[in-house]
This record gives C-alpha cells, sequence and structure tokens, in this order.
C-alpha cells in the first residue's frame, strides 16, 4: 500500500459508510434518496419558539431553530442560542417516519383534531418526493400515527437542544453538567428524549474528559450505550 493510498484511506472508508447508509435507507423505505419529511413547529411560548427539522431517509438531515422570549421564563437561566447544523438520526427511526408518511397520504390529509385540549404548539408535517408532496398542520391530531410521528420528532428536537446546551456548560459551566446530565438521563429513560445518537459527539467528549465530574462522565456512557453509538 502506497503512501498516497494510506493518505486516501480514512476518506474512502467515510464515503463507503455514508453509501451503504443511503443503500440501507433505500432499501427499508423504497424512496429516493433525495426524499424528505420535515415538521416545523411553532409556539411563542416556549424557547425555542420556532425550529425546523428536515430528514432524509437515511437519516441525515438539518435543524434550525429560533430562540423565543416566553412570558416569565427566568433571566439568569442559561438559554441555548439558535441552533443551525446537519444532524444524523438512526436509519429505522427515519425509515419510521417516511412509512407514517405513506400511509398517511404524503401528509395530504386533514390532520388537525379540533378538540379542545392545550395548546401545545403548532406543528407542520410535510413530505417532498418523487411520489408528490403534501403538508398538514395540527396542535393535536385525530390520527394517531401523525399525532405519534409529532411527539417523536419533538423528543428528537429536545435532544438536539439539549446536546447544544450540553456544549454550552461544557465551556461555560462545568459544574452545571452534572445537574443537567441527571435530567437526561431521566427524559432519556421516560421518551421524552429520542434519538440520543443524534448527540453522541458531544457525550462521547463529556465521556473522556477529566475536568468533568466522575458522575457526568459515568452518565455519558450510559447514554451512549443506550443509543447504541
Amino acid at each position: 500500500m502506497t503512501a498516497r493510498t494510506r493518505a486516501l484511506l480514512p476518506g474512502l472508508i467515510l464515503i463507503a459508510t455514508g453509501m451503504a447508509f443511503m443503500d440501507s435507507a433505500h432499501a427499508q423505505t423504497g424512496l429516493a434518496p433525495s426524499a424528505e419529511v420535515t415538521i416545523e413547529f411553532t409556539n411563542p411560548g416556549v424557547s425555542p419558539s420556532h425550529w425546523i427539522l428536515t430528514l432524509h431517509p437515511d437519516g441525515s438531515g438539518h435543524f434550525h431553530s429560533e430562540r423565543g422570549n416566553p412570558a416569565g421564563a427566568n433571566p439568569k437561566a442559561m438559554d441555548v442560542p439558535e441552533v443551525d447544523r446537519d444532524i444524523q438520526l438512526q436509519p429505522g427511526f427515519a425509515a419510521s417516519a417516511f412509512e407514517t408518511a405513506r400511509q398517511n397520504k404524503w401528509f395530504k390529509v386533514q390532520c388537525e383534531s379540533h378538540q379542545r385540549v392545550a395548546f401545545e404548539g403548532w406543528k407542520k408535517l410535510s413530505y417532498s418526493g418523487p411520489e408528490g408532496q403534501g403538508s398538514c398542520t395540527f396542535n393535536y391530531s385525530h390520527e394517531k400515527e401523525i399525532q405519534a410521528l409529532g411527539d417523536s420528532l419533538l423528543g428528537v428536537e429536545e435532544t438536539l437542544t439539549e446536546g447544544a446546551r450540553l456544549e454550552m456548560l461544557l465551556e461555560h459551566d462545568r459544574l452545571g453538567l452534572d445537574q443537567e446530565m441527571q435530567a437526561i438521563c431521566e427524559r432519556a429513560k421516560d421518551g421524552r428524549m429520542q434519538q440520543i445518537f443524534a448527540i453522541r459527539e458531544i457525550l462521547e467528549r463529556l465521556s473522556n474528559d477529566g475536568e468533568v465530574l466522575d458522575r457526568v462522565k459515568k452518565r455519558a456512557k450510559e447514554l451512549l450505550a443506550q443509543a447504541g453509538a
């Protein structure tokens, strides 16, 4: 093996891994890699008050959030800045999202229940791909599969937002990591946070950081194990 070949090998491995993800996604969903499921969330009473999560069949995607200023927010609390980054979820999760889109006419349905329930934010689910495009908006949906998908994607958003908060705490308030990691473990256990796999990079940093508390490192390792990372 030449020196040039050895230098190119890591890049070739990454390309092969990416192609494997795409092949697996196509096999599971039968959809083109360019297909997208998107959720757009809006609720001025929380922070982030507006965010968009775009997902492709291979689990890759993008997340963008905008900070809000909800009434009664604690001005001393460390809020999360606006997030704008590419993400990677597990392909099986993505396959489930696209299957829900398929079963519900690519979201070309009326999905709002119009029931008198507490306002939890408007969720707009959209599909775009070779089969066409569609969208539906709801606070609470009478379609169980759509409501479940919305809840799952809200759980993903919470994971991504917490990942950004962990990065801030690691840089500015290492002692605050202890309480935050305890809360994350509880929310991951009861399902409020989903796809912990998406924040594996910050968890790996915490698990190997000699300057954070041992409890923080232990919890980070436990979350990584649960996520299969």
